[in-house]
């Protein structure tokens, strides 16, 4: 059982652990909270939350993905890749929907750790995953239009052709205060991030990068807004603030069917959290020169997940930016994400009263540049290095996760990787005709004998031999239950007009199969 192997890495990482190791990761998970700050609140309200709940998951999921996970530097918290389901989630079935499914999700996500299954999660293919991320990148974008551009737009529509119609019919709305605030603070986001790194670089590695460039505009769109007096929305006018303690924990109220309502949306969820968080486990593996455990991470953020649900919070994972800020600053152990989380508790009790200025399209514009960072638009660039059913598959996936459902669009494009897998290996399957006279054929199989090239064999069945056939199976890899059901179909019509069947040369599976199915011992020797 896997729960016998139950070893978080932070036991691991304790090992010779000291002082300086300490100060490394004491200051790399304040500078983490300071980033996390923002970019909790405005995933929380973009996903029709209040900016509370993604503080209350990024410090309770937070703190518990790191304690118990199975990497080093592993951030994990609300993502952005959670804002499309999870406000499809509220807008359908409330906020206790919500807790419901992040709950099950959580369950699931437990369940793949303790059956060992987050090597299987690695085996979805990348087509499927650049095709949703771009999709929800877009929704994203599209989503924070609304405050970005100032419009007054009661409730947001959750699909796209919706929200596009309510964005266009809702543009006389327009205030132009809270536009002039929202490009100034993409800009400044634009500018401190990605052109300055560049421009200069020696002083950025030395002091400017130190500051994340979402605080910087948050702090310098919230001054602005008190002290010039914007008639725009702040968190204050809108949500009240924000509290400055945690909630009490609570079960979660549900009847049975709330539960088969949210069954499916929990599993997009648990399925989306851990490829996510195994994803971005992978990329820091390279960084930091170790190994993380796929299904001690897959525990962690179940057990965070299920966490969340039971203080009114929303789905966690492993988080890329926040992640890789956490390397850059010289994390070596899980203590710098726990940190991260207490540092976020720790603002949330004492700057709780300032939170009420701060100005909705600077969280805006936040995301909008998350969004913008989270696609991968090279893909489209790059589609005609790659074959059609590539194309096909990451097409069908982007357009599916914007205008319809992420869960179809993810089912779609798992059903068309399958079958261009199958098909591919089906044609990677051969029957080579070495000798052929009037008594005797001797060919050679190649490849995989599965359900999808069993044609090869039952050919041999309408053009057998007088005296004998030969089945070279030195090339043969693999055999399924077809493919050895096939075999037993040919021995049959052998027998049947006297013409002795042999194999020869195979190897260690197909040998397995065909003596447990039972069809070597009538062949004999």
């Amino acid at each position: 059982m896997a729960w016998l192997t139950f070893q978080p890495k932070l036991i691991s990482s304790l090992r010779g652990y000291n002082s300086q190791r300490l100060a490394q990761d004491i200051g790399a998970g304040m500078t983490v909270g300071v980033v996390a700050l923002p970019l909790a609140m405005a995933f929380a309200i973009a996903s029709g939350l209040k900016p509370e709940t993604g503080l209350f998951t990024a410090i309770v999921a937070g703190f518990l993905i790191s304690a118990l996970g199975g990497s080093r530097v592993q951030i994990g918290g609300p993502a952005g890749a959670f804002i499309v389901i999870v406000y499809g989630i509220v807008n359908q079935h409330g906020v206790a929907g919500l807790l419901l499914a992040t709950l099950l999700s959580g369950v699931w996500l437990l369940l793949m750790g303790v059956l060992r299954l987050g090597v299987l999660i690695r085996f979805i293919p990348v087509a499927v995953i650049i095709g949703f991320t771009n999709g929800i990148a877009v929704l994203v974008f599209l989503s924070q239009m609304k405050d970005f551009f100032g419009l007054h737009i009661h409730p947001l529509p959750a699909d796209f052709f919706h929200l596009l119609a309510a964005l266009f019919s809702h543009v006389d709305t327009l205030n132009s205060a809270a536009l002039a605030l929202g490009l100034a603070s993409l800009a400044l986001l634009v500018l401190w991030q990605s052109v300055l790194p560049s421009v200069l670089p020696a002083l950025w590695a030395q002091r400017l990068g130190r500051v994340p460039g979402s605080l910087l505009v948050l702090i310098i769109g919230t001054c602005l807004t008190a002290v010039y007096g914007l008639p725009i929305d702040t968190l204050g006018s809108r949500f009240g603030g924000i509290p400055s303690a945690l909630p009490t924990w609570s079960w979660p109220a549900f009847h049975w069917d709330q539960l088969e309502a949210v069954l499916l949306p929990s599993f997009t969820l648990a399925l989306l959290g851990g490829v996510e968080s195994l994803m971005c486990a992978r990329v820091t593996d390279k960084l930091i020169h170790d190994r993380h455990d796929p299904n001690q991470e897959l525990m962690a953020q179940g057990i965070a997940n299920i966490a969340v649900s039971l203080i009114g919070g929303m789905p966690a994972t492993g988080t890329i930016a926040r992640t890789m800020t956490n390397v850059k600053n010289g994390a070596t152990s899980p203590i710098a994400g726990m940190v991260h989380a207490l540092s976020l508790l720790l603002v949330m009790w004492l700057a709780a009263p300032l939170a009420f200025h701060v100005p909705l399209p600077v969280l805006s514009a936040i995301l909008v540049f998350v969004a913008w960072n989270m696609g991968e638009w090279h893909a489209f660039a790059d589609i005609q290095q790659f074959r059609w059913p590539y194309r096909l598959t990451l097409l069908a996936v982007f357009v599916l996760t914007v205008t319809v459902d992420l869960s179809v669009a993810v089912g779609v494009g798992l059903l068309a990787a399958t079958l261009t897998f199958l098909f591919r290996i089906s044609s990677l399957t051969r029957c080579i005709e070495l000798q052929r006279d009037a008594h005797t054929q001797v060919h050679q199989l190649q490849g995989a004998l599965f359900f999808g090239a069993v044609n090869l064999v039952e050919q041999r069945i309408d053009d057998l031999p007088s005296q004998r056939l030969v089945l070279d199976c030195q090339g043969l890899i693999y055999i399924d239950s077809s493919g050895a059901d096939a075999l037993a179909g040919l021995h049959q019509a052998c027998q049947s007009k006297g013409v002795q069947l042999q194999l020869t040369g195979l190897r260690d599976q197909p040998l397995d199969i065909l003596q447990r199915c039972g069809l070597l011992a009538e062949l004999g020797s």
